[in-house]
C-alpha cells in the first residue's frame, strides 16, 4: 500500500514578479495625514488608492493618492467603487502615466479588514502594494510601512493571505524633511517661525558636523576602517563649499537676513491696506 506524501503549506506564486521595495514620496505622507484629519467622526481609519509607477527593478514609485470612502465593520467592508473609478479615470485625464500602485491606510500594521479590501485591489492591478502609516503614533512614532500580500494554500485549496513587509524609502527635500519632522513629534505648541526653524536646522547640521569629525578622526587615529565611498563624499562636500572669509560670509547672510525683512514688511502692508479697502467698501454698501 503506498504511503501519501502529507500536504504542504506555501504561498502561492503569481504570474508576474511581486514588488521588491516601494519609494514613497513625501506629498503622498502629507496627503494621507491630511486625509485622517479629515476624516467623518465616525470612521476610524481612512483607506485610499495609490498611483505610481513600477520601476525596471522592481520598486514600486508611488507619487500620488487619493482617498475612497468606505464602511468598515467587524466581519465586511464596503467601499465605494464607482467613487474610486471616477476618480482614477480624473487622475487619468492629468497624468495618464500615474497607474494604480495599491492602497493605503492609516493605523498601525495590518488590520482584518486589510485582506477584503486588499482582494479588491488585487482585481485592479496585479500584485498591489499596501502602505500604511500610523497616525496614532501607536508605539510614540509615525510608523510608515509597506507590505505585499502572498495567498496561503493547501494544495489547491486556497486559505489565507499573508502580508509580508518590504524595504520602503522616503524620498524628501530640506523643507519636506522639516514639515515631516513635525508631523512625527505627538505634540507641538505651534509651528515654528523662519528663525526657529533656521535655529533648528543649524542645530542638527552643528551634531552632523560633530559625528563627521568623529568618524574621520577616529579613521586617522586607525580606529575605525576607512570607507572610500564616505570619503569620497565629505570630500565633494567640503570642496562644494564657497571660500569665503568669516566677514565677507557675514555680510552676505546680514543682507540676505534684511531683504526677507523687507519682504515680510512688504507683504505685512499689503495686507493691512487690502483689509482697510475691504472695510471701507462693506461700509459704503450699508449706508
Amino acid at each position: 500500500m503506498a504511503s501519501s506524501s502529507p500536504a504542504l503549506l506555501f504561498p502561492s506564486t503569481s504570474s508576474s514578479s511581486s514588488p521588491s521595495s516601494a519609494r514613497v514620496e513625501a506629498v503622498v505622507l502629507f496627503n494621507i495625514c491630511d486625509s485622517y484629519v479629515r476624516r467623518p467622526d465616525q470612521a476610524d481609519r481612512v483607506i485610499g488608492t495609490l498611483l505610481g509607477s513600477l520601476l525596471p527593478d522592481g520598486t514600486v514609485h508611488v507619487r500620488n493618492s487619493y482617498v475612497v470612502p468606505h464602511n468598515e465593520s467587524a466581519d465586511q467592508v464596503a467601499i465605494d467603487i464607482e467613487y474610486h473609478h471616477n476618480m482614477y479615470a480624473s487622475h487619468q485625464k492629468v497624468n495618464p502615466k500615474e497607474v494604480i500602485v495599491g492602497w493605503f491606510s492609516t493605523g498601525f500594521g495590518v488590520s482584518g479588514g486589510s485582506t477584503l479590501i486588499h482582494d479588491f485591489y488585487s482585481r485592479e492591478v496585479q500584485n498591489p502594494i499596501h502602505l500604511t502609516v500610523d497616525t496614532g503614533f501607536t508605539r510614540g512614532e509615525a510608523s510608515i510601512k509597506a507590505y505585499i500580500s502572498s495567498n496561503l494554500s493547501l494544495g489547491d485549496r486556497h486559505l489565507a493571505a499573508q502580508f509580508q513587509e518590504i524595504p520602503l524609502d522616503l524620498r524628501m527635500i530640506e523643507a519636506e524633511k522639516a514639515g515631516f519632522e513635525i508631523l512625527k513629534s505627538t505634540m507641538v505648541e505651534k509651528l515654528p517661525n523662519d528663525l526657529e526653524g533656521m535655529e533648528s536646522s543649524m542645530e542638527k547640521l552643528y551634531i552632523l558636523i560633530d559625528e563627521i569629525y568623529k568618524y574621520v578622526d577616529d579613521v586617522v587615529e586607525g580606529r575605525v576602517a576607512p570607507d572610500h565611498k564616505i570619503g569620497r563624499f565629505i570630500s565633494e562636500s567640503v570642496a562644494s563649499m564657497p571660500k569665503l572669509s568669516p566677514s565677507a560670509f557675514d555680510k552676505l547672510f546680514n543682507d540676505k537676513i534684511q531683504d526677507n525683512l523687507a519682504l515680510v514688511y512688504l507683504s505685512s502692508i499689503t495686507r493691512t491696506q487690502i483689509s482697510i479697502a475691504e472695510k471701507l467698501n462693506t461700509a459704503a454698501q450699508v449706508l
